[in-house]
């Protein structure tokens, strides 16, 4: 992914940890609350759809706000002796995580619009649907939302071994980018 702007210091903006830290607990508890969904008959499913779908377009306001803080303010620099081959993984992982933070919601979204459901946030305020009704596209929908869940929790294991790699095995700047400062300003 390109990047415009210089990250001063090495590491993330204030905000851009800000949102990163926030949105890995959103998108792990996402995770969680969807196998919950799929694993149950019971009542606690339409407790964990209500929690679902807001959490859902929060994600993808979120999403698109950290895009765009990545395209005005950048990335530190990966170390020079990375190699390039892992150089590359880094920059398509990101592109990867990217388009997958944003295709879920939208797909969960477009899914529910198929079937008719509309999506409801918080407060009883409902979002519009932005597909016609449709059987065959609900299911189609729901089959790439339930194949693209497993491909996203992939990237995301993939992406906490990398951090961890640069964190203890490498020991680079890497993981400190975009690491919270406990205690400490930047």
């Amino acid at each position: 992914m390109s990047v415009a702007g210089d990250v001063s210091h090495g590491r993330f903006t204030p905000a851009q940890r800000a949102l990163h830290w926030l949105m890995a607990v959103a998108i792990l508890a996402m995770l969680f609350i969807g196998v919950g969904m799929v694993s149950t008959v019971t009542a606690r499913y339409l407790t964990l759809v209500s929690i679902h779908k807001p959490l859902g377009i929060a994600i993808l306001v979120l999403a698109v706000l950290r895009l765009a803080l990545r395209v005005k303010d950048g990335a530190p620099a990966l170390p020079r002796d990375l190699p390039e081959p892992m150089k590359l993984a880094a920059r398509l992982s990101h592109v990867l995580l990217y388009a997958l933070m944003i295709a879920m919601p939208l797909l969960g979204w477009g899914m529910l619009s198929a079937a008719a459901y509309p999506v409801e946030l918080f407060g009883g305020y409902h979002l519009p649907a932005i597909l016609p009704q449709s059987d065959a596209l609900h299911t189609l929908l729901w089959n790439a939302h339930r194949a693209l869940a497993f491909v996203f929790f992939a990237v995301i294991l993939a992406h906490i071994a990398a951090a961890l790699f640069h964190a203890l095995v490498r020991r680079d700047d890497v993981f400190d980018a975009m690491a919270p400062r406990l205690g400490r300003s930047d």
